[in-house]
């Protein structure tokens, strides 16, 4: 929804920046998707609108700020995914709340399959990206916030052994010096407290920097792990944040899919759609006090 809260004109290139950004935005946004600024910043560094400086950052941001507060912008097309509200909700109606039950009943196809996959990602910015990439198939996904506490790491291991078969961690992180090097400290501190899952890193590689050819940063001299990372690939770094989100989703989608056995997958599907109707059909019925 656009809604105006001051009065503001914007000039020459600002005016174009905004009919850009809106532009980017309601692309996106027909998808289904909502940007955070910093993939629609590197939204605009990808299309060479902007150059890739923290000077352009600090700039867009401070457009997008006032274009939004000038209703230009949805207030729903960007969101901050670092910071969210959460509240408790009630009941009032019986015989709906039942029915919303039973309508959205599932059962758990992972249990048929002889792999557990969860997907890890770097950053909380990104989380919405994962989630909706994580719903196909129902998989687990957390936010490393960076290199995972110990306790995160100790919880998820036993998670692993809890499973009781072959587990794959998808690995999502910046290809910089640190967010190289996390995929090697998940791996060997999950197998320190008794993970024998793979951790595979799936984002972002040099092959897909190659391919979909993102902005690139340079690599932070002051990163004790920059050294080994500059001698490897140089001293360019690229973000997450700048691929695209259907890419990501696909990417996703796509490593889970074939660690699939989807016959075994479809028959809980249909066996949860037979329950589901039963369930309906006998809340129907219902009556309440």
């Amino acid at each position: 929804m656009r809604e105006r809260f001051i009065d503001h004109r914007f000039n020459g290139e600002s005016e174009a920046r905004v009919v850009q950004a809106v532009a980017i935005v309601e692309e996106y946004a027909a998808d289904g998707y909502r940007l955070t600024l910093r993939q629609l910043y590197y939204q605009f560094v990808a299309r060479d609108l902007i150059p890739n400086t923290k000077k352009s950052y600090d700039s867009l941001g401070s457009l997008i700020s006032n274009a939004r507060l000038a209703g230009r912008i949805d207030w729903d097309a960007i969101e901050d995914r670092t910071r969210s509200f959460k509240s408790h909700s009630y009941d009032t109606d019986p015989v709906s709340s039942l029915l919303s039950v039973a309508e959205y009943f599932e059962l758990d196809p992972w249990e048929s399959q002889e792999v557990k996959v969860e997907a890890w990602i770097e950053k909380d910015a990104l989380l919405g990206v994962l989630q909706r990439a994580c719903r196909m198939y129902g998989v687990p996904y957390f936010s490393c916030r960076g290199y995972p506490s110990q306790s995160a790491i100790y919880e998820a291991a036993n998670r692993h052994k809890g499973y009781g078969k072959r587990v794959i961690v998808l690995h999502l992180g910046d290809h910089d010096p640190s967010g190289v090097d996390m995929t090697r400290d998940i791996a060997e501190r999950l197998e320190l407290f008794g993970s024998d899952a793979e951790v595979r890193r799936i984002a972002l590689t040099m092959e897909q920097v190659d391919e979909l050819k993102p902005p690139p940063n340079f690599a932070k001299v002051t990163d004790t792990r920059s050294p080994v990372y500059v001698q490897r690939w140089g001293k360019r770094s690229w973000e997450l944040d700048a691929l695209p989100p259907q890419y990501v989703e696909q990417l996703v989608n796509e490593a889970v899919k074939k660690e699939l056995d989807e016959e075994a997958w479809d028959d809980v599907l249909i066996e949860a759609e037979e329950i589901r109707k039963n369930m309906v059909k006998f809340v129907k019925g219902f009556k309440p006090v």
